[in-house]
């Protein structure tokens, strides 16, 4: 079938929005990235089930998006169905010290409506761009905080098209790594445990990480975020720093200025530009340090 043909199929059997050739540079927060054949915004969890069998039925490639903002997509764009859950599944409800969440929220609205509530435990993440599903398949985290240390379970849809529910063990969560990295399941929902706190004390806190994050990161620009993971025993940004990048250029991608642990988009960069200049961080880091920076950002789409 062709791709129009598709995304016919795709409007009469759901809800869900669909744009053919979409750039991806409007949906991810590097403002980078070259078309999805067919991105598709579904409306609720039936559009996913559905949208997931009739790329299965037709053997189109699917993939899975959050709200954009740890990925790079590289220049030709990404082939098949882009499947954007973080403008859907943005419901919530509490029981006590559970709440549940549609994968779809971002997490700085999930931080809130928690502290909101009187339940310390999410405060960490009050800063983190990206949604709910995103930041538990990375296992995102900040201020000695991470996602393992609240998420009780998530409910996925699997490749089969069953919705299975996996308890955090399950998860297997490490250093910004979770099972789901491995897995093709889609992440619907998410319940978190939280504790009982101060309200004042909660709100203090949160406001206090997130001048932090404004004092310290590159937010009035493009990015996605810590380019690199941490190794252990060394601070990125400290050694790209003392290599003499911190303002190194590639086209349009610089290392910060204001914390060479990100790689932002200063003048319309592209993926190779990007992927270029992390390559040249890599290479001199090893250099000067003998240390194999790992990507934290997920880069996605055709080379």
């Amino acid at each position: 079938m062709t791709v129009q043909e598709i995304a016919s199929l795709i409007k009469e059997n759901t809800g869900a929005q669909v744009r053919l050739d979409e750039p991806m540079s409007n949906h991810t927060s590097f403002h980078i990235g070259g078309p999805a054949d067919l991105l598709v915004i579904p409306g609720n969890m039936e559009d996913v089930r559905s949208v997931l069998r009739i790329a299965q039925e037709h053997a189109i490639p699917l993939t899975v998006l959050g709200n954009g903002s740890n990925v790079l997509v590289r220049d030709k764009g990404i082939r098949g169905i882009v499947l954007k859950l973080g403008n859907a599944l943005k419901y919530w409800k509490q029981e006590g010290n559970i709440f549940t969440f549609g994968s779809g929220i971002s997490l700085a609205q999930c931080c809130r409506i928690i502290g909101e509530a009187g339940f310390t435990g999410m405060e960490f993440a009050v800063g983190i761009p990206g949604s709910l599903g995103g930041a538990v398949f990375m296992n995102a985290g900040a201020y000695d905080g991470e996602m393992k240390n609240a998420v009780m379970s998530v409910l996925v849809l699997t490749s089969d098209g069953e919705l299975k529910t996996l308890a955090k063990d399950d998860l297997q969560f490490s250093y910004r790594h979770s099972a789901l990295q491995g897995s093709d399941a889609i992440v619907l929902e998410v319940k978190l445990q939280v504790s009982a706190g101060d309200k004042t004390a909660i709100q203090a806190k949160m406001a206090d990480f997130n001048q932090r994050r404004i004092s310290k990161q590159p937010l009035e620009l493009p990015s996605a975020g810590s380019t690199f993971k941490r190794p252990e025993g060394h601070f990125v940004g400290a050694m790209v720093e003392q290599s003499g990048l911190k303002g190194f250029r590639i086209g349009g991608a610089e290392v910060s200025k204001k914390h060479a642990g990100f790689i932002v988009n200063v003048d319309r960069a592209t993926a190779a530009d990007v992927l270029q200049l992390m390559a040249y961080i890599q290479d001199r880091i090893m250099k000067d340090y003998s240390v194999q920076l790992v990507p934290e950002v997920l880069v996605l789409g055709e080379e």
